[in-house]
């Protein structure tokens, strides 16, 4: 990756302006095109059935605090609502999850060369950061409430609510996690952002991965 970047700065440093302003849009627009794949991607493989519940890496659990209170939970009568909890938050968040795609592509088109030439240029978590501060209020907006619809289907998050807020004056829970649909987009995003970091990683493992003859040219893999 690190000869990629230098290939790419070179274009900025060595070539005449009209032919550098050029090479500078078509390394852009190589750039969009890989994001936007990598996004499309990442949601796809969240979306589906079983992509929070059965992917470790991103599988939504019951907060820590709550764990480790279990015991005095099951005392409280929450205990036996753990495992239908747990799959009513991952199937909450597969559901909300694909609102994500067209904020993350819109994020991609918006960029301007400055916000490119910062990813290119930046840490291998550039393009990661840069989803994260430019879409995640819109995409908590946009999860929210279909968590909440998920989740009020089977009246789970009224008897979280009810349990989590005895825990949390006990000081059995954190009172931010007393909140079950709060604590579910918020784990969502979590995992949303960390599927994102692997296409990224991916992507400056090997650009030319996607087929794309544009990131071919970009790349200097034929033209």
């Amino acid at each position: 990756m690190r000869a990629v970047l230098a290939l790419l700065l070179s274009l900025f440093i060595s070539l005449p302006a009209a032919a550098a302003a050029s090479s500078a849009a078509e390394t852009a627009s190589g750039l969009k095109e890989a994001l936007t794949r990598g996004a499309e991607v990442a949601v796809a493989q969240l979306g589906k059935r079983d992509g929070f519940l059965g992917d470790k890496r991103v599988r939504i659990p019951l907060p820590d605090s709550v764990r480790k209170a279990e015991k005095m939970m099951r005392t409280l009568g929450a205990g036996k609502y753990a495992d239908e909890l747990i799959e009513t938050m991952n199937r909450a968040a597969e559901s909300a999850v694909v609102e994500a795609k067209p904020i993350l592509v819109n994020a991609v088109k918006s960029m301007s060369f400055d916000d490119a030439r910062g990813i290119l240029t930046g840490g291998d978590d550039a393009a990661t950061n840069y989803f994260r501060r430019t879409t995640s209020p819109e995409i908590a907006q946009k999860f929210l409430p279909i968590v909440k619809q998920a989740t009020a289907k089977v009246q789970l998050a009224d008897k979280y609510n009810q349990y989590a807020g005895r825990a949390s004056k006990l000081g059995l829970l954190d009172e931010k996690d007393a909140d079950l649909d709060q604590y579910v987009t918020q784990k969502a995003m979590d995992g949303l952002f960390l599927m994102v970091a692997e296409q990224e990683k991916a992507i400056r493992k090997d650009p030319v991965s996607t087929g794309s003859a544009l990131l071919k040219k970009v790349f200097g893999f034929g033209g």
